[in-house]
């Protein structure tokens, strides 16, 4: 009997038309190891936190959840992510029983902050392919003991030619209120808008996505008078979110307000492109089910938060995530 050896033809994978671009502060995402000259005891079993594996292991399962659940289009294409500890962290989760069938590849850099917290990007392989990363140091030169987040900066090629420029941002918080912390993110701000001046001029119809948790809403000074993301399609920056912000809506909750820290921008050529991927106006989306959210005697409700200072309630995150949809 002759047995044929050659396999039949491999079918190639479906274009995918639609995927989701998501932006989610994790809050605090560390594991249980106390490592020796970083700052993550806090973190750690013998802290008053009492940070274990138990309580590490329901935080990676909970938001490989949420990412795997953003929307209906199938899994995300792209994941930025902020207060993500190290390149472990992301290694565990993209192992989760939800995302291990997608094989995220992670971009990832360690950051000067002096949490120990870091931003991060998971990409889809099958959609995206990383040409170069590299991330954007922040300097005050009013204040050069000050650290924060580095700004992380991948270039991205999907099919043949059409190419994303992504930045994934945490600028200062607001500690120490509004108006004295504002300075410091209106000047990451500026830095970053110098990055998208840069590439605008080399080729005005770049394809851009600003991502991330920016402390302000995009309303404020640093989104909206310096990096210039303004809604609609006028300018060369848009925000999704601008309109659900002038809702209402938000992605933390503070003191009996919602605010939308949690942005996503992108270039004009994404609201126009007539070929490649695209996006539409004003599409950003928070993100929550019945399972993510908390409630409080008096019926208000907000992210279930992972701590309350030294306090475990077992929540996900204190933010909700945000997202929009590619498409092709």
């Amino acid at each position: 009997m002759l047995i044929n050896s050659c396999s039949a033809p491999r079918k190639s994978a479906p274009e995918v038309k639609a995927t989701s671009v998501v932006f989610y502060n994790v809050e605090n995402l560390f594991d249980t190891i106390n490592n020796q000259g970083e700052r993550d005891f806090e973190f750690s079993p013998e802290s008053p936190k009492k940070w274990n594996t138990e309580r590490y292991n329901k935080k990676l399962n909970d938001i490989s959840h949420v990412l795997m659940d953003v929307d209906t289009v199938g899994e995300p294409g792209l994941i930025g992510m902020a207060e993500i500890e190290d390149q472990a962290v992301l290694n565990d989760l993209v192992r989760t029983k939800r995302m291990a069938p997608v094989h995220y590849k992670i971009i990832h850099e360690e950051s000067p902050d002096y949490r120990g917290i870091d931003v991060a990007l998971l990409y889809r392989p099958d959609i995206f392919k990383e040409i170069s990363h590299t991330v954007i140091g922040i300097h005050f030169k009013d204040d050069p003991d000050y650290h924060t987040r580095d700004i992380l900066y991948a270039k991205l090629l999907s099919g043949k030619h059409d190419t994303l420029n992504v930045f994934v941002n945490h600028w200062p918080s607001r500690l120490g209120g509004l108006e004295k912390s504002q300075p410091k993110r209106v000047f990451v701000a500026s830095v970053l808008r110098a990055q998208v001046d840069s590439l605008l001029a080399i080729n005005p119809r770049t394809k851009i996505i600003i991502m991330g948790d920016m402390n302000d809403e995009p309303e404020n000074k640093s989104l909206f008078d310096v990096l210039k993301a303004i809604p609609g399609t006028d300018g060369t920056l848009h925000s999704l979110l601008y309109q659900a912000s002038m809702q209402g809506k938000g992605t933390y909750y503070f003191r009996g307000n919602w605010n939308m820290l949690d942005n996503l921008v992108v270039s004009h050529d994404l609201l126009t492109a007539k070929s490649g991927w695209s996006t539409v106006p004003a599409s950003g989306m928070v993100f929550h089910e019945k399972w993510m959210e908390y409630h409080n005697k008096q019926g208000e409700m907000a992210p279930n938060r992972t701590y309350g200072g030294p306090n475990y309630y077992g929540g996900i995150s204190d933010h909700f995530p945000v997202y929009f949809i590619l498409h092709r």
